[in-house]
């Protein structure tokens, strides 16, 4: 998914996140589990390095840090941080033409869009985060995961807390899960809170927006053969405040020629609530190891997504190993997504068109090697991934010129990962 013009991690993939410590963390097999010696204090450090770049629009350097300490009885205490340096252009939600467009910013500055080009928004940003965990495990069945975290960009501010119970049941063959979060969020456009619908840029008298986001999971796991580990997850996601973007805007459409007339700053519902289940299974074959989910989402917004993940772990002679992946995602659109709003038409209460809420397709391929370089004790890892993310740029709604332009043009995105992993 693309970023948004604030740069904040969107929220599928805290929740994909999630899934997948429930699996591989709540869900690892029992006799690897049972009545195993404690581990002696240690200490793990993990560091990465993401560059992230959309075709044209959008850079992202992200470098991470995790420190993990683990002591005798089984408890864990870590601390990640991570700061995200972001650049480029974002599209603004307004539709390409057949002419030149030119429009005013809220800075005052005015610019030019050449005809048949998707209209940006350039900005950038530099965000700070940091997260901590803390797993206590007790009574012999049981794993509670208290946690907490804070970031802080140029418009945007977020404060959180969550929270996670395990029981190993069944002479520990499953696993069950239940968890939640309440995150605390603050929305500070730079140039104030804009007035939705309107053709003007008109500024709310409101310094500050607040938003609160619910979350609560439950998973169950289960060890199904001595090879196989398979799992099933749920969440519901409960947002209320400000949900617009504060950024992005609407096309105004001339009805008889197609041209684009004007704009709408968006608006959106200030309640949002998504529901999701996943259903994940880890195979161990003789040396490699296959992993599959997928995902159904479905929101109020009208928005429903399908999400197909697939990763096979190889290792190699050396002591390396590569892991091959491929992701297929879809979606439909939100119930108020407009291409664009013909003029002369009645406004709807809510509109939108940025191109996340929209109809959209995308497919992941990447792959990732691990190796070890000596004298280092630890792991490296590289990670390279291409996605191709494309949406409807020739939907039926479309009027005169329109009907000659694409209006979603396919976005590549590449990412590369540097990892390295070492414990003492």
């Amino acid at each position: 998914m693309q970023l948004t013009a604030a740069g904040r991690p969107s929220a599928l993939r805290s929740r994909l996140g999630a899934a997948a410590c429930l699996l591989l963390a709540a869900g690892l097999p029992a006799a690897a589990r049972a009545d195993t010696p404690a581990p002696a204090p240690t200490w793990q450090f993990d560091t990465s390095g993401l560059l992230y770049g959309e075709a044209k629009r959008t850079a992202v350097l992200e470098p991470t840090a995790r420190i993990t300490r683990s002591f005798q009885n089984g408890q864990s205490l870590s601390g990640a941080f991570t700061v995200d340096a972001i650049t480029g252009a974002s599209p603004s939600g307004a539709l390409p033409s057949g002419r030149v467009q030119t429009t005013t910013t809220p800075s005052g500055n005015v610019k030019t869009v050449q005809a048949d080009q998707v209209p940006t928004s350039r900005f950038n940003d530099l965000r700070g985060a940091t997260d901590l965990s803390w797993k206590v495990p007790f009574l012999r069945y049981f794993t509670a995961t208290l946690g907490g975290h804070l970031s802080r960009e140029k418009d945007y501010q977020s404060t959180g807390a969550n929270g996670q119970l395990s029981v190993d049941v069944y002479h520990r063959l499953f696993t069950f899960t239940v968890g939640g979060g309440r995150n605390s969020d603050l929305v500070f456009p730079i140039h104030g809170t804009p007035v939705g619908m309107l053709d003007t840029l008109v500024m709310q008298d409101v310094a500050r927006n607040g938003k609160h986001v619910t979350t609560r999971m439950v998973g169950l796991s289960h060890v199904m053969t001595r090879r196989w580990l398979a799992g099933v997850y749920a969440s519901q996601t409960n947002e209320d405040g400000y949900l617009t973007e504060p950024y992005k805007v609407i096309s105004l459409i001339d009805p008889a020629t197609g041209y684009t007339n004007g704009q709408l700053t968006e608006l959106r519902p200030n309640t949002r609530l998504r529901r999701d289940v996943m259903a994940s299974s880890v195979y161990h074959f003789d040396r490699d190891v296959l992993y599959l989910s997928y995902r159904y989402y479905w929101d109020d917004w009208g928005v429903k997504s399908h999400t197909l993940d697939a990763r096979w772990r190889k290792p190699l002679a050396d002591g390396s190993w590569v892991q091959p992946h491929l992701r297929i995602y879809t979606q439909t659109a939100a119930d108020f997504f407009r291409f664009g709003i013909l003029q002369g038409d009645p406004l709807p209460p809510y509109a939108t068109s940025d191109e996340r809420l929209g109809p959209l397709h995308d497919v992941t391929i990447g792959a990732t090697y691990g190796f070890h370089v000596e004298p280092w004790r630890g792991e490296w890892t590289i990670r390279g991934e291409f996605l191709e993310q494309w949406g409807d740029g020739h939907p039926a709604s479309a009027v005169g010129a329109q009907r000659n332009i694409n209006l979603f043009p396919p976005v590549g995105v590449g990412s590369l990962v540097v990892g390295y992993t070492v414990g003492y």
